[in-house]
């Protein structure tokens, strides 16, 4: 069996709002109610963005750090990253054996608490549920983070061995259909952002890198409406994801199902789950339109 795909973090099912589309992924409609850029400096705290730049640090490829790559990581000296980290250790959020410091599962309470507050996933999980079980797959429920992609809903099927990817799990977006899926819905000025300063490590050798290729497979996805990623994160792992739409048609989240490429081979993946997924999908706008 594969390794996991990306951190194991605790499991959780929570919320967020969507709107379900056969044909085509429209770009998102983004009316924020105040626009950060207008925030003025004497509303910011600063020290409250060091400790939340200090805690974004930590990632799979660094879980441990020393004052001194943590310096590095975030360009702040030693003395001020000192400070906040044994402001995260006396508060539950991190620890440390002196030399390293690492986050402790508290911190995903921070996480928990938007997902939880945003309204899907008490509505999505019996459809998720459902549909594992019908199609005997693993099933998630995804957003965009960043560059990243978060997996904040799991359903499993009833399998001895199932893919190893938990809530709170996080992938690079380039590498997996629910992260295509979701940058198609970026508006193009976002979009191109995210490719102009992004990098793209071949995680595989089936792995796009290519900006001018990404950019194309994205524009294609935006116009079906789906996306498969045949192993290019994880060699013998293949996805197929769909956009969740919020009653306004506001893609939210992508509805992804993952399996291992022995089992299932691609022209499987849109015969057998894609119009499952779809209904699946449309499933939880009707749902959320009723609630």
């Amino acid at each position: 069996m594969n390794k996991s795909v990306s951190d194991t973090i605790e499991k959780n099912r929570k919320k967020t709002e969507e709107n379900g589309s056969v044909t085509g992924i429209t770009q998102a409609s983004s009316a924020a109610a105040l626009d950060p850029e207008g925030i003025s400096d004497r509303d910011f705290i600063n020290s409250l963005a060091r400790g939340l730049e200090v805690i974004s640090a930590f990632s799979r490829a660094k879980p441990k750090m020393t004052l001194s790559d943590m310096s590095r990581a975030t360009g702040m000296t030693r003395a001020t990253v000192r400070r906040l980290l044994l402001t995260l250790v006396r508060e539950g959020y991190a620890k440390t054996d002196g030399r390293y410091f690492s986050l402790q599962p508290k911190v995903l309470k921070l996480g928990f608490a938007v997902i939880s507050s945003m309204g899907l996933w008490d509505v999505a999980q019996p459809i998720m549920n459902t549909l594992s079980g019908d199609l005997q797959e693993s099933c998630f429920a995804v957003v965009l983070d960043g560059d990243e992609v978060t997996y904040v809903a799991k359903a499993d099927a009833k399998r001895v061995v199932n893919i190893g990817i938990n809530v709170g799990s996080r992938a690079p977006a380039y590498a997996v259909s629910s992260g295509r899926v979701l940058l198609a819905a970026l508006p193009d000025d976002e979009l191109q952002h995210y490719l102009d300063h992004s990098k793209f490590e071949k995680l595989t050798p089936h792995t796009t890198v290519s900006k001018v290729k990404l950019r194309e497979e994205i524009e294609e996805v935006r116009a079906r409406g789906w996306s498969i990623v045949d192993q290019e994160l994880e060699i013998g792992l293949r996805s197929i994801s769909v956009p969740v739409r919020n009653p306004e048609g506001d893609v939210l989240a992508a509805l992804n199902v993952c399996c291992p490429s022995a089992r299932i081979s691609p022209e499987e993946i849109r015969t057998r789950i894609l119009g499952d997924l779809l209904t699946a999908s449309r499933e939880i706008t009707v749902a959320l339109q009723s609630s």
